[in-house]
This record gives C-alpha cells, structure tokens and sequence, in this order.
C-alpha cells in the first residue's frame, strides 16, 4: 500500500481502534482527544471490546463507539457471523478518512483493508500482510522507560500530528447516573468528598496484588490517623475473597471500613473515586481510572513496568520494592509461580509513608 501525504484538514472521519483491557483503553483516550483538537471538523469513532465501553463512553470527543463482544464467539456460528456482519455494515456506512489502530490486533489489518480509508496507522510488527495493510507505521514501544499514553499517541506523531500537553490528558466520564448514586451512597454512610480515602487492593491478575495482611495494616495505620476508608473490587469472586481477607485481618477495635466490594460498576468507581481525598491501589484499571479523575494516586507496583504503566499525569506515587533489582520482570510472579516475592515483601512503612506525603 502507498504512502499518501497525511493532511489534518482533508480529515472527516476517523476510527480509533483498541482491543485490550479497561486500562488499555482508557490510556487510550488522548488519541481521541488530540485527533479532535487538531482536526476540529473530524468526526471521531471508536471500535473497543463491549464490557470496556465504559471507560469512552461520554469522552467529549467522541462521535460514536462501536463495539465488539467477545461473548460473539460462544453463540455459535451463524449467530457470530451475523454480528460480525453487522458491525463491518455499521463501519462502512461510516467512510472513515483515517482508521488509528493501537495494538497488533489481527483484526485491525483485515477491517482497515475491508473499510479502505485514504490513510491508516497502527504500531510496526511484522512483515508481509500486517506491513502492507497500512499506510503509516510507529514503533510498537520505543522505549521501555516511555509511558503507554506516549506511546499511543506515537500513532498521531507518525502522521505528522503533534499532540499538545492538554491533548495528553486522561479523561473519564462518569456520567449523571453514576454521580447521583455515588452522591447517595457516601450521605448514607455520612462520608463526605474530600474526607475519604478509597482502597482498592486487588486486580484480576493475582501477582499483582499485595498480601490482605499488609493491606489491613496500612488501613489500621490509616484508620488510627482519623481518615474514613472505602474499599472496593470488582465483582470476580477472587477479588471479593481478597477484600473479605483484609477485613478480617483488621485489628480489633479500629474504625471499619465501608467496603463497596463487587457493588459498584466501573463509571460508579469513577464517581467515588473522583470523590476521594486519596487513592491507594495495585496496577489495575481503578488505579487509572482514580488517576484520570484527578485524583491524588498511589500505585503499587511488582513485577509489571510502573514507568510504562504507572498512574498518568501530575501528583501520583508509585510504591515499589527497593530491594528487587530484578523488577520489573514482566513476569506472572517469581519464575511465573503467580507469587511476586517484590510484593510479599513491600514493607507497609513504604506505602504509608506515600500516603502521608500526599495526604500532607
């Protein structure tokens, strides 16, 4: 495929497309946010995986979110081809100038030679059929110590668009509904924004996570400085048995907290934790949805990459072990055991005394 000249005022629709994980596609966001402030015309889509909507859904800049869900594949046959068929319809109709994909999706190469726009990007990854789909390529990480939200946004710096710091801004949306049942929640257990502190200890990845006792700790030492605690997870049973285990690890006596474990829904986590006076979380999604909420954010790190995937923008923390040179490994916990010895091992004085720093 030639290479045509990329021009922001020939530009009328575009199509950013992210197949990952909720944090994915949130970090995902400013792609969206700087194509519609350098083409203010363009009118700018999204394709993402259905139960990740919520973290575009109601993004000022965008046009339309398509979706893809994965449950497709579990309908049968006929039923699958039927949507697929659907969708491809729905993003035709659309005659996108522009398709920004932002992963090495396989799928992302066939819909760019299905829809044909005048010009398409997405990160460099192999020769041959990817190559080829493509009018621009950008490197798929060009440097480990680079943020995701960086590299994203290489997408548009390859055709020739230069995001501006504002640009780069994360941002969710929780929306009117989300914000009314936060607002209820926090009046009926007489907690007031700005005097909490919001917990969420675990992630859907096991080595992630630090041990329920060293959480409990941290919340005793919380609790005993006269800060209000929230705690949540997601519904997954593994996470809900995660926050059941710090509960009963909390010493006996101290304040307890009001544990929200597997009740709220992604845009309500949004609410509740843009209502926090500090968030504290493992790397997760709720830790950059906290983060894109303006929320003060302490992440905690083991094995995955904090300067790849640490809480964006200004006044976040990211606690790690200082005596593990090996990390990050990228691995799913020591040799793979699913148990990270970096975390197992973070000593509770580190990450309260992140707390107090920000709190201060």
């Amino acid at each position: 495929m030639s290479k045509p000249v990329f021009s922001a005022a020939g530009l009328h629709r575009a199509l950013v497309i992210k197949l990952r994980h909720h944090g994915d596609v949130l970090l995902a966001a400013p792609v969206i946010s700087a194509l519609k402030h350098h083409a203010p015309g363009c009118e700018v889509d999204a394709l993402v995986y259905a139960d990740t909507a919520p973290m575009l859904e109601g993004h000022p800049a965008l046009s339309q979110l398509h979706l893809i869900d994965r449950n497709w594949k579990r309908q049968g046959l006929k039923r699958q081809t039927g949507a697929e068929w659907r969708l491809i319809r729905a993003l035709r109709a659309r005659h996108y100038d522009l398709v920004v994909h932002l992963s090495v999706h396989t799928r992302g190469a066939w819909l760019v030679r299905l829809l044909r726009p005048r010009w398409s990007v997405a990160p460099k990854f192999r020769p041959g059929f990817w190559e080829k789909s493509f009018t621009h390529l950008y490197p798929a990480q060009s440097h480990p110590d680079r943020h995701t939200v960086d590299t994203n946004l290489d997408s548009l710096r390859a055709l020739g668009i230069q995001p501006t710091p504002q640009d780069m801004r994360v941002s969710l949306v929780p929306g009117a509904a989300a914000e009314a049942r936060v607002e209820q929640l926090l009046a009926a257990n007489g907690l007031a924004a700005g005097r909490y502190i919001h917990i969420h200890p675990a992630s859907r990845w096991g080595f992630k996570c630090w041990p329920a006792e060293r959480v409990a700790a941290l919340c005793d030492e919380l609790a005993a400085r006269g800060w209000p605690l929230v705690l949540t997870s997601a519904p997954d049973a593994k996470e809900k048995e995660l926050l059941a285990a710090v509960v009963a690890a909390r010493r006996a006596g101290t304040p307890a907290a009001l544990d929200l474990s597997g009740q709220l829904t992604l845009k309500e986590l949004a609410a509740l934790a843009a209502r926090a006076r500090l968030f504290v979380g493992v790397d997760s999604a709720p830790m950059h949805i906290a983060a894109a909420m303006g929320t003060p954010t302490i992440g905690i790190f083991g094995p995955s990459g904090d300067r790849e995937w640490g809480p964006w923008g200004e006044g976040h923390r990211v606690v790690a072990s200082l005596n593990h040179p090996c990390r990050p490994c990228g691995r799913a916990g020591c040799d793979d055991s699913k148990v990270s010895e970096c975390l197992t091992t973070l000593p509770v004085s580190q990450v309260l005394q992140a707390c107090e720093e920000l709190l201060a």
